[in-house]
Parts: structure tokens; C-alpha cells; sequence
């Protein structure tokens, strides 16, 4: 009885493979790690701008004044009351803020984030940019 060997290519991933992939997963987890915490003080700042658009009525003043209260308590530090462009639309007051956010990377290299928002129903912002670094 003879055996037949078949001399066929092993499939799977090979040792540097893994390191490649492991590589590109943990530059991918820490770029995650150095965006969502931007994301989430975007989201505090939407919720800031209609919180302090209701309780500051008319007066510019009084809105940012709310703005930086609740800055305060939801730890906005990126934008502050005088960085929000405030106006009428149609009657009534609005808030919109525009900044951008700049996270180093490796040496050179950074990925900038440009934030923007408003109270309008339009949904177009009339904020000017400002460059947090």
C-alpha cells in the first residue's frame, strides 16, 4: 500500500501577518481613544447652546453667560461664551459656534477636526472658526 502525499500551501495568516494586523488595530484603538472624548465635548456643547439659548431669552449677555456655566459643569474647555456667534433669525435669537480641534499624532503628523453647530432650524451655523490646540 503506498501513502500519496499532497504537498499543498498552508492557509491561514503567517506570524508577521498578525503583527501587521495587530499594528493597524491598535493605531486604529488609539486614534479612537484621541477622538471620542473631542466627539463628547462637541455633544456637550450642542447641549450647552439650547440649554443656554432658553434660559438666556433676549440678551446676548445672558446667553453667554449661561454658555459658560454650563461650560463649567459639563468641562467644555475647546470654546467659552465670547467665541459664539449670536443673532436673530426670523425673529428669533440663535446660537452657533464653529472650532476646530487638533490632535498630534507621530511627530509632524496630526488630524485636524472641524466642529460646527447651531440652534437654528436652518441647521447652517453662521460661526466663525477657532483653532483649539
Amino acid at each position: 500500500m503506498q501513502l500519496v502525499h499532497q504537498h499543498g500551501r498552508q492557509r491561514g495568516i503567517s506570524l508577521v501577518g498578525l503583527i501587521v494586523v495587530l499594528a493597524m488595530l491598535g493605531f486604529i484603538g488609539v486614534l479612537g481613544l484621541k477622538i471620542v472624548p473631542t466627539y463628547t465635548e462637541y455633544r456637550a456643547i450642542q447641549n450647552a447652546i439650547v440649554t443656554a439659548k432658553s434660559v438666556g431669552g433676549n440678551s446676548v449677555i445672558e446667553i453667554q453667560k449661561a454658555f459658560d456655566a454650563s461650560a463649567t459643569t459639563s468641562y467644555i474647555s475647546s470654546i467659552n461664551g465670547r467665541d459664539l456667534v449670536i443673532g436673530k433669525e426670523n425673529g428669533e435669537m440663535e446660537v452657533s459656534f464653529a472650532y476646530e480641534k487638533k490632535i498630534p499624532l507621530v511627530g509632524p503628523a496630526s488630524l485636524l477636526l472641524e466642529y460646527q453647530g447651531t440652534t437654528a432650524k436652518s441647521g447652517t451655523p453662521a460661526a466663525t472658526a477657532k483653532i483649539d490646540q
